[in-house]
């Protein structure tokens, strides 16, 4: 499903292309008047063009007019107080929002971990009656993920004076694109600029605060400084410029840049070696500056990559970070890595563009990376849970508070559901009917024209909020529609939940979101079937979920379905007489799986494989089974690192995953087998489920036979539509004891019709009905925003086919600690308190080394996070322990999770600890102790 074109609601989109100064920064002079200027520190000033000096050089006006006032053409708006720098000074015109107004890219001028001061010097002209207000803001933009925005700082301006806005800022991590710019006065006022500063106070000169400053870079001659000492071409020739392009190319920073040229491969570039400057299980910063040229080529990925060899094991090669690169400029390149093990060799080195393309760089800095605090919990004020957010959801006052996206017709029709929709039922408990009433959606023109409604004031951030809405399709459309409930949160598109609908009846439509950032502008609208099919929408409900309230019930739903009733009955020589001797028991471990996602090199850290064994009962490796990692070319088997996992797992009684045999998604497969004929591929097949069965047969207690088969098609398309059942078939007759999944993502959180729980179903019933020995089903559990009810829906409706359900690859991600703990409990206690869920694996814990940023429960360097310590506090949660007497009849009673349990009594002649198993069952569990 596609969104809303973002023209059509994004508030902070750019009328021009947005151009980077091509120019070196220069350090802007001092002023001595009497104004704004005397509170700037303008030292190691970042801003380029600060006075505007030059115009609006470097400037950009954000969907409105600027130009700029000279101080020889007399001051246009000038507020009447003089204390401002005499100077230059922008107007900013035609403001029809309050966030519009004057921003500056300033991505390759700040490092990461470093504290900035911002200082503007601002007025107001225009139609103003009081005062308003003016912000300093960023904006964080990184490619797949949501724009966000961080205020710095903010302060009132009326029309008599220039004013300071000031803030600070300081970001872990550079995103790809960071911009500056000032906003805020009411539509209609003309916003004016005098002077911006932003400096880093802890640099003494503007060089200081560039790139590759500080003693504690272990990069030596970052800046090639000293020509190309220690840098080497990587299958390439380096070579050292202080200019290119007749002049066109010059350093950002510093005298000179290299080049890797002559590059006959993407992996060609230019390194230097780091051994015994770098140490193991530390986190390291990696921040370089780069751009490319030549070959016709203007955009490409450039990237950081660790060489490393380690005495006995294959090279590993890890990617630290990637950036998009131009010819136009120079741009930062940002991230962090971590060794775990020992290494006899470390190199680092930069490559990526296509072959031709000359890779230039001007600095390279690896330093250990600073520890930034973690944001507190935020304090939510009256977050009025279970209200509706939505006006004029029952359509009482005909279709009012809603518009048309689109140059479509609103009306109103009668004979929709008077019930809410299964999913907000659950959350809301109590509730009042519905009204009956819907909209009807006409003269659609484009798939996304529909109902709309502004929520921007009436969202609150780091709230779950839940969406549930009834929707159906008019005639006319041609196959299965899907019907999507979005939002325009400025200029990101966010899903809020989807469904297919291939009929005429009322379909449910549930999903969530939630926003981190105070956005300018949301939108809710309603979008989805083809061009020209009417659209009928009902009961549109959008509001904060109150999960404590929800944890309450699952707390008694788990105390049904994972505990049982034991009784510790007492036999034996002077068993009678221990009526009212103190019993103690404690549990030691619960049954229930909860695994983890790791990696080979993973297990050489002591640490990580410390809180691995500790807290985890199973586990499943992330890359080291799949075919493209034991058979990188054909017939080349490595095996070793699957090996190492396998044995460190059955050192420490841990179960393992077999993740994955196959893999549809085309993209995950190896060049050499794309390249085989027909037959040469269904041997090559039989030959991966013979080779990897037999080798670990009685091993893996499960296998991911083929992995998200509702995404893609690879065998299926060259093989024809039998391959799929053959490889369950062929898996089962080699390893009869593993359980056979099928496996996919999107399953749970209703935003991806493409494997929501129906389509899951029929793709399963498919299967058997070939004869696939189906034993499991997979739900990897990538998800954002969790609900509990919407999980469960897709828990109950899979329940049916009485198979075991697992979160196969569990992970939620939050900037929030907090946040991102309380998502995850979410998940955890869905799971458990479900009856057809029979286990958990997280798609790892550790920071650096899982697949989304933000989802970590430990830090790099072994510190357990507020996330981390939510998950602790849960899994003790789920440990029975009793204290008691034995009664007359010589027994101890009490209920307790399944699991591994120690008891504890003291007879008059001796103590006696015995160590018992409590097992699912449905009837009490009688514990003989014999004295």
């Amino acid at each position: 499903m596609k969104g809303l074109p973002i023209c059509c609601f994004s508030s902070r989109q750019h009328k021009h292309p947005f151009k980077r100064s091509e120019e070196t920064m220069e350090n802007p002079q001092l002023t001595s008047n009497n104004g704004c200027s005397e509170n700037l520190n303008q030292a190691a000033n970042i801003i380029v063009n600060h006075d505007f000096s030059n115009g609006l050089h470097s400037w950009h006006t954000n969907c409105c007019n600027g130009f700029v006032v000279s101080a020889e053409c007399g001051d246009r708006g000038k507020p009447s107080s003089s204390s401002r720098s005499g100077g230059n000074y922008a107007v900013v015109t035609n403001r029809t929002k309050c966030w519009q107004g004057l921003e500056q890219d300033i991505t390759s001028r700040v490092l990461p971990g470093s504290r900035y001061l911002v200082s503007a010097c601002v007025g107001v002209s225009g139609p103003l009656s009081g005062s308003t207000d003016v912000l300093a803001t960023l904006k964080l933009e990184n490619h797949g993920s949501a724009t966000s925005y961080m205020l710095i700082g903010k302060t009132s301006v009326s029309k008599e004076k220039w004013e300071i806005v000031e803030g600070t800022f300081s970001l872990l991590a550079v995103p790809e694109r960071l911009v500056f710019y000032l906003e805020g006065p009411s539509p209609g006022v003309e916003l004016l600029i005098d002077s911006v500063v932003i400096s880093c106070p802890s640099s003494s000169k503007s060089e200081s605060a560039s790139i590759g400053a500080g003693d504690d870079n272990i990069i030596i001659n970052p800046k090639f400084e000293d020509g190309l000492n220690n840098w080497s071409g990587r299958g390439c020739k380096v070579a050292l410029h202080d200019s290119m392009a007749d002049g066109k190319i010059v350093p950002q920073s510093g005298k000179a840049f290299a080049s890797a040229t002559e590059r006959t491969q993407n992996w060609n570039g230019i390194q230097q070696e780091i051994t015994g400057r770098v140490q193991r299980k530390l986190a390291y910063s990696v921040a370089a500056v780069v751009r490319i040229f030549g070959n016709n080529v203007t955009t490409a990925t450039v990237q950081a990559t660790l060489w490393v060899q380690t005495p006995g094991r294959n090279d590993q090669y890890v990617g630290i970070a990637n950036v998009q690169a131009t010819d136009k400029d120079w741009v930062q390149l940002q991230g962090k890595f971590l060794l775990n093990g020992s290494p006899s060799r470390v190199v680092i080195y930069l490559e990526g563009p296509p072959p031709g393309t000359d890779l230039l760089v001007n600095s390279l800095v690896v330093k250990h990376a600073e520890k930034i605090p973690p944001s507190p919990a935020p304090v939510i004020e009256n977050p009025d849970f279970g209200a509706n957010i939505i006006t004029n959801s029952q359509l009482d006052d005909s279709t009012n508070g809603w518009f048309p996206l689109g140059n479509c017709n609103l009306s109103v029709g009668s004979g929709s559901p008077h019930i809410l929709p299964p999913m907000a039922r659950a959350s809301l408990g109590v509730h009042e009917p519905l009204s009956g009433r819907y909209i009807h959606v006409k003269n659609r023109t484009q798939t996304w024209m529909g109902p709309a409604q502004m929520i921007t004031d009436k969202v609150k951030l780091f709230l779950t909020y839940q969406v549930s809405a009834w929707v159906r399709i008019g005639s006319g459309a041609n196959g299965p529609q899907n019907v999507n409930v979005a939002l325009g949160v400025d200029n990101q598109w966010v899903n809020g939940g989807q469904v297919e609908i291939n009929d005429d009846r009322w379909h449910e439509i549930g999903g969530s979101f939630r926003i981190e950032k105070q956005p300018s502008k949301v939108m809710v609208y309603i979008q989805g079937p083809g061009a020209g099919v009417d659209l009928m929408v009902a009961g549109v409900q959008i509001f904060p979920v109150n999960r404590e309230a929800r944890f309450k019930y699952l707390r008694h739903q788990a105390d049904k379905i994972r505990k049982r009733d034991i009784v510790l009955k007492f036999s034996g020589a002077g068993s009678s007489g221990l009526s009212g001797t103190n019993v103690k028991v404690v549990q030691t471990q619960n049954s229930f799986p909860i695994g983890s996602c790791m990696s080979r090199t993973n297990i050489d850290n002591e640490d990580f494989v410390n809180f691995f064994v500790k807290n985890f009962n199973w586990a499943v490796f992330g890359n080291e089974l799949k075919w493209y990692w034991t058979e990188p070319q054909q017939g080349n088997l490595n095996y070793k690192d699957a090996d190492d996992m396998v044995a460190l797992c059955q050192k420490h009684n841990i179960e393992t995953r077999g993740h994955c045999i196959f893999w549809e998604v085309q993209a995950t497969v190896q060049q050499w087998i794309q390249a085989l004929n027909k037959d040469d591929l269904m041997k090559a097949v039989q030959n991966r489920l013979t080779n990897l069965l037999t080798r670990y047969k009685g091993k893996f207690k499960h296998y991911d036979v083929n992995n998200e088969m509702l995404h893609g098609s690879y065998y299926q398309d060259r093989l024809g539509k039998d391959i799929r059942a053959n490889m369950f078939k062929t898996a089962n007759q080699l390893d009869p004891s593993a359980t056979l999944f099928v496996n996919d993502y999107h399953v749970e959180d209703g935003c991806d019709t493409r494997s929501c729980p129906e389509r899951y179903i029929e793709h399963i019933l498919d299967l058997q009905e070939q004869g696939a020995p189906v034993g499991g089903i997979g739900i990897q559990g990538h998800i954002d925003n969790p609900v509990g009810p919407v999980v469960c829906t897709a828990l109950d409706k899979l329940g049916i086919l009485g198979l075991p359900i697992w979160f196969t690859e569990l992970d939620v991600s939050s900037i929030n600690e907090h946040v991102r703990g309380e998502d995850l409990e979410v998940m955890l206690r869905e799971a458990f308190a479900h009856p057809a869920v029979e286990g958990v694996m997280l798609w790892g814990f550790w920071e650096l080394f899982m697949s989304r940023d933000n989802a970590h429960l430990v830090n790099a360097e072994g510190e357990v996070n507020e996330t981390g310590k939510r998950f602790l506090a849960l899994k003790h949660e789920w440990l029975s322990h009793a204290r008691g007497q034995v009664d007359v009849k010589g027994q101890f009673n009490f209920r307790g999770f399944h699991g591994k349990y120690a008891m504890e009594i003291d007879t008059p002649s001796k103590k006696i600890v015995k160590t018992f198993v409590v097992d699912k069952g449905d009837t009490p569990l009688v514990v003989p102790v014999e004295l």
